[in-house]
């Protein structure tokens, strides 16, 4: 991984943008949108963005601005860039982020535009519902691992919460309110065949998205684990337990 995607709140907050034409005003429009307040050069700020055409003055500022411990997107100059502005797919509150790290604003803008038409409108709603909704999610699953679980569930293609079918800012009250108590931790295992994860059936790489717990062969490659949670333990073990600790459990076998 090049670069590590974040997403930074700027509403009422300074950030430098220098040169003028088409690059330039398109950033402007960007960070209008984010609410950011937009400064010149000698201004404070944490962030720059340099659209400065010619070739001398835009590396002179952008010497002057790294000098001073500023962040610089430097457009078409990728390898000056200390952060890169993705292609954006907008249902606020959620927001889809497409990067290429500088190789390719085009192909960027493609797959932002495939994206939009998979993105149904009422994929906002259904995070503000879900945002609403902490508190009786927390009192309905105290345990955090259960409350994922079932939020996991939900979500499934064909579930209460299904993003892309039936979801809805309705559906989450519906949902709280019906009963259902959601995917419960169980134990799994998985056969890989190669080392690579596009490979993966999408049942298995549904399973590694969610186990608490990832059991593993040595063999098993490094970027079939990476398909799993971030935040899921990651351990050695040759075979299956033989008695499962508690949680979503995977073990995953290369054969």
């Amino acid at each position: 991984m090049h670069s590590l995607p974040v997403f930074i709140r700027l509403s009422g907050r300074p950030v430098i943008l220098l040169g003028d034409g088409d690059a330039a005003s398109a950033k402007r429009r960007l960070l209008e949108r984010a609410g950011a307040m937009i400064v010149g050069e000698d201004a404070q700020a944490a962030l720059a963005i340099v659209a400065i055409e010619d070739d001398a003055e835009a590396e002179a500022a952008i010497a002057r601005l790294k000098a001073r411990g500023v962040l610089v997107n430097a457009v078409d100059r990728a390898a000056a860039c200390d952060f890169t502005l993705p292609a954006i797919v907008d249902r606020d509150p959620v927001i889809i982020a497409i990067g290429t790290g500088g190789a390719s604003a085009g192909l960027a803008k493609a797959l932002r535009q495939r994206l939009e038409a998979l993105m149904p409108a009422t994929l906002g709603g259904l995070a503000q519902a879900l945002g609403t909704a902490r508190a009786k999610l927390r009192a309905r699953w105290p345990d955090g691992a259960d409350r994922r679980r079932a939020i996991d569930a939900a979500l499934d293609p064909g579930g209460p919460l299904d993003p892309f079918g039936a979801g809805s800012a309705e559906a989450v009250a519906t949902w709280l309110q019906s009963g259902q108590d959601g995917a419960t931790a169980n134990f799994h295992h998985i056969k890989v065949h190669s080392d690579d994860p596009d490979d993966l059936t999408l049942a298995q790489a549904r399973i590694l998205a969610r186990a608490d717990l990832v059991l593993h062969q040595a063999r098993v490659a490094p970027a079939i684990l990476d398909r799993a949670r971030a935040d899921a333990t990651r351990q050695l073990s040759e075979s299956p337990p033989a008695d499962p600790p508690s949680g979503m459990v995977l073990f995953v076998e290369r054969l």
